[in-house]
């Protein structure tokens, strides 16, 4: 299973999922893109198998991906302070991987029916459902 996991900012999200996957699963590979270098630096320090920056990263590697993991801002042009451009957005979008995207709300994006919960929590369960069976 080829993962696929995208973040930004300073790659905190992506650190902790790389982490927690591996806890389960060392031998799960783990593709890891960082809209900037400092998202990329700490998903590679975590563990991650393969790791790589920027916009053409990002839809190079939705194409090749089973399964992309981040938070619901990699889904959303211009989001995460801007640095999820609409082409990041539209590879994600457009990606035939299954999508386990990370519900918080912030950056201007409201998910009803989402109630507010710890960092550590969503991780987990983002990390149970991966490992489910589809």
């Amino acid at each position: 299973m080829n993962i696929l996991i995208i973040d930004a900012q300073g790659g905190g999200i992506g650190r902790q999922l790389i982490a927690e996957i591996k806890s389960r699963n060392q031998s799960a590979f783990i593709h890891a893109v960082g809209t900037n270098s400092a998202a990329t630096q700490a998903m590679l320090r975590a563990g991650a198998d393969a790791c790589a920056t920027g916009e053409n990263a990002v839809i190079t590697a939705c194409r090749d991906a089973d399964v992309i993991v981040g938070p619901i801002g990699i889904a959303i042009a211009d989001s995460m302070l801007g640095e999820v451009t609409p082409k990041m957005a539209k590879a994600v979008g457009r990606s035939k991987a299954r999508r386990i995207l990370i519900p918080f709300q912030h950056c201007g994006s409201v998910i009803i029916g989402v109630s507010e919960t710890n960092t550590g929590r969503l991780i987990t369960e983002a990390v149970s459902r991966l490992f489910e069976e589809n």
